[in-house]
């Protein structure tokens, strides 16, 4: 055999088993649901990445995990013991890109990052890396063999093979999932899941663009923060404290609602079934206490209101318990959302009141069907309590988990905002609506991310202080609000992982940190940096439930943003583009499209920023500008006039009001 196409194959020796560590979550066996000839197909797609030889001895342990464990991941071709990050330079490769990626994919592994590490699961309950460990060492042997000028095809979690291009082009393209319209939905892409040919990426799950929960940190603080300000009239430089804020969720969807509510000064309460994951939070010292009861939880809450301290603290139960308990104990609560797995409710994500832990484990493996209907049931009692709670003053917001369109789906038409359908909302706001849409997006901040490759404290160090004197704190609150992050995010002790930050930050400020930081790695200030940003942004993602929920001219249900998003990036020579069914809401709710760009030091790279920065935020707000939202047009107008040479956005005219409600009445 040709030794260039052995490169790019499985060995013919197998792996020894590796031992499973005790301690680390497990993802939850879903249920085998294939037909017989489903499964012959399922099989025989695991088989084609294992050479021949070894198919009489891995046919069958392959089977046995489709059958106990609802897919196939390939546990023989997991590598031993914890895949955490280390520096770029421990990695074998022929350019930078390919080790820069590698770092990536082992960050989004390691034990303290990813939810279920053994099944390759980073977040989000089903968000993957990839499918399996088969395609993952097919990929680690690629990127090592990737130079600068090839490209790797990732079709959702499969290397599909190093294709000719050239230094400018993206070194790896990207999309999961990315089903035709007539299968879009949880029940097919369930089939083709277990079938192999379909990865939730989640977008930095399988965009290899995860930087542990910090991420979400900064998204919470910054809703908090502006919530305070909208809602409970909390003053310029002012925070949160003697206020309540209830949430719910403490791993699928990252954690971060104590360790965010803590640096906004408030109190808060985090309901949590999963014991572990309450554990995880503790240890990394993102929440101050542990509440197995809900008076101990509510007493703790009450005493440090009344001191004016902060306070985090995890209940260990269902979040419904905890907001009937406080209906009947007239616990007032200022702040209250939900940040559940809820995209993925029927998947383990949400855990019904009538369930614990580890009964909902076991129906969901044992009896859909009821664990489906137990869902529905907790979903309308969630409801009853979030409503009587609002009645009373409470202010709740959907933090982008698709928890009221999962209480939709249960047969609650009450939530409707238009009484018919959810085309236009729910009659709560989501937090992009009331907030981050208005406040952030529609101007242009977003999170964006970076991570230093050669995992030293000290590159971290030097790229916050840099990046705080690219910020004028003065120009808007906002500038004001993330000077301030950036300011005390070492204090914060917020890096879980690999060594990287999250900065919101607008179309201009991103650039010029990302200028600044390659002009760093030019002068041999710090090593090599990988810039990135969530799907939680202004100009990626097309979502009418999460990020385009303040998309009201009846755009919000196209898609056109996020690929034209991840098309741009894709010319302009991005390092890594990715393009993604689901987010953070589900499959079928969202289309997102991601980045990656590795900082050499270049001249080159400058160029590509120049250019790409600003595409990739600018691309939104005029989205958002043209939609009619007043702060995105204004962003527009501004941006036009600054950036005449080179760029136009195209701005709408303004209807009157008066004319369109004398002809439709």
């Amino acid at each position: 055999m040709n030794n260039k196409f052995t490169t790019f194959t499985l060995p013919e020796e197998l792996p020894e088993y590796p031992a499973f560590q005790e301690g680390i979550r497990r993802a939850p066996d879903r249920g085998y649901r294939l037909t017989k000839s489903q499964t012959r197909i399922a099989l025989r797609n695991a088989l084609r990445y294992i050479p021949t030889s070894l198919h009489e001895k891995m046919a069958p342990e392959l089977l046995e995990e489709l059958k106990t464990r609802g897919k196939i991941y390939g546990y023989r071709y997991r590598p031993a013991g914890d895949l955490k990050a280390t520096s770029i330079d421990d990695y074998k490769g022929k350019c930078l890109a390919g080790k820069a990626f590698q770092v990536m994919i082992h960050n989004n592994l390691a034990f303290d990052v990813a939810l279920y590490p053994y099944e390759l699961v980073t977040y989000g309950e089903t968000g993957q890396v990839c499918q399996n460990w088969l395609q993952y060492r097919l990929i680690i042997r690629y990127l090592e063999e990737l130079t600068d000028d090839t490209t790797l095809v990732m079709e959702s979690g499969h290397p599909l093979g190093l294709f000719k291009s050239n230094p400018n082009a993206p070194r790896v393209i990207i999309t999961n999932s990315m089903m035709v319209g007539l299968y879009d939905n949880i029940e097919d892409w369930e089939i083709a899941a277990q079938m192999g040919v379909a990865n939730y990426g989640q977008m930095t799950a399988g965009g290899w663009m995860y930087i542990g929960p910090q991420g979400i940190v900064h998204g919470t603080f910054n809703t908090l923060l502006n919530a305070g300000r909208k809602v409970l009239h909390i003053p310029t430089g002012g925070n949160l404290s003697g206020k309540l804020f209830v949430s719910s969720g403490l791993g699928g969807m990252s954690g971060a609602q104590p360790k965010a509510a803590d640096i906004a000064g408030a109190v808060s309460i985090v309901a949590e079934v999963d014991q572990s994951r309450i554990d995880t939070r503790y240890g990394q010292g993102w929440v101050k206490h542990v509440a197995q009861t809900l008076e101990e939880a509510t007493e703790l809450a009450l005493q440090a209101q009344k001191k004016g301290e902060t306070c985090s603290i995890a209940y260990h139960g269902n979040v419904v318990d905890l907001l009937e308990y406080c209906l009947e104990k007239n616990i007032h609560i200022d702040l209250l959302s939900d940040q559940t797995s809820c995209h993925a409710a029927y998947e383990g994500g949400y855990c019904p009141v009538s369930l614990n832990f580890e009964e909902r484990t076991k129906m969901l493996k044992e009896d859909r069907e009821r664990f489906h209907k137990e869902v529905d049931k907790s979903l309308k009692r969630h409801f009853e309590a979030i409503r009587k709670l609002v009645a009373k003053g409470t202010y709740f917001f959907d933090y982008g988990n698709a928890f009221m369109k999962a209480v939709y789906d249960s047969g609650v038409k009450e939530i409707l905002r238009n009484g018919v359908d959810d085309k236009e909302g729910f009659i709560w706001p989501s937090y992009v609506e009331d907030i981050m849409g208005p406040e952030l997006f529609d101007y242009g901040y977003g999170p964006f991310r970076w991570v230093c490759l050669s995992n030293k404290s000290e590159d971290l160090h030097k790229t916050d202080v840099a990046a705080m004197e690219c910020i004028n704190p003065d120009r808007r609150e906002q500038d004001r609000d993330n000077y301030i992050w950036i300011r005390d995010a070492e204090k914060n002790q917020l890096v879980v992982g690999t060594q990287a930050r999250i900065l919101y930050q607008d179309a201009q400020g991103r650039l010029d940190i990302a200028l600044r930081f390659n002009e760093m790695v030019r002068n041999g200030e710090v090593g090599p940096i990988m810039l990135g940003r969530d799907h939680h942004d202004v100009s990626g993602t097309d979502s009418p439930f999460r990020e385009t929920a303040n998309i009201r001219d009846g755009s919000n249900v196209m898609a056109d943003m996020a690929v034209q998003c991840y098309a741009g990036n894709a010319a302009r020579g991005m390092s890594l583009v990715a393009l993604h069914n689901g987010g953070g809401v589900g499959i079928g709710k969202a289309i997102n499209g991601g980045f990656g760009m590795v900082l050499d030091g270049s001249e080159r790279v400058d160029e590509i920023l120049k250019s790409a920065m600003t595409w990739d935020v600018m691309g939104g707000v005029a989205r958002r500008s043209w939609a009619r939202n007043e702060n995105a047009m204004e962003t527009c107008r501004t941006f036009n006039q600054t950036h005449a040479d080179g760029y136009h956005i195209t701005m709408p005219y303004l209807a009157s009001d008066e004319l369109i409600e004398r002809l439709i009445p």
